[in-house]
């Protein structure tokens, strides 16, 4: 009998992984080297409908991410960055290992595995308090705190920090393209 292909990127795994790339300075996807044996945007009209949602997320941050890439310039802070970089004093978030910081603002625990369903978050003490990316509320969790949250597709866990002066920018985002829209809550 013939083995299967052990490296097949699955449909999840390409929505996934195109979740964790919104928050990133680039966001692209390859064919790879064997495209009929690999889900791809194009594969069906589900996925095409996501990943467009998702391309448009990742464009509505890009105010966001071009003035994280200045501050990379001129002070080489980097831009995707471990929690303790801006928590240095939070002893709780210097052992998370699966989650980071997309500048200050963004807090993002992407899914990593297969079939997963909820995540759980590290949010570190300091500042206003934590706002759950993807609805538009005024609802702050205080750290530090472990919270657990559903991750349905196209959902990361993403929180960012209430006192951002990007807080409209990212309440924006969520009123266009957030849980509300979908009908449900996780608050």
């Amino acid at each position: 009998t013939t083995m299967p292909p052990l490296m097949v990127r699955s449909k999840e795994l390409f929505l996934r992984s195109a979740e964790y790339a919104v928050f990133t300075p680039v966001m692209r996807t390859h064919e790879g080297n064997k495209p009929e044996a690999n889900h791809q945007y194009y594969s069906d009209e589900d996925t095409l409908f996501q990943f467009a949602r998702l391309t448009q997320i990742h464009s509505r941050l890009l105010p966001y991410t071009r003035s994280l890439i200045q501050e990379l310039s001129t002070a080489g802070t980097p831009v995707q960055r471990p929690l303790f970089l801006d928590f240095e004093e939070d002893a709780g978030s210097w052992d998370i290992m699966y989650q980071y910081l997309y500048g200050p603002d963004l807090l993002v625990a992407p899914v990593i595995h297969k079939g997963q369903e909820t995540q759980t978050v590290y949010l570190p003490g300091g500042g206003s308090g934590w706002v759950y990316f993807w609805e538009v509320t005024e609802e702050a969790v205080v750290g530090p705190v472990t919270v657990t949250v559903p991750v349905p597709m196209g959902y990361p866990a993403v929180y960012y920090r209430k006192d951002s002066p990007w807080q409209p920018l990212f309440q924006e985002i969520a009123q266009e393209f957030g849980l509300a829209t979908e009908g449900t809550s996780v608050l």
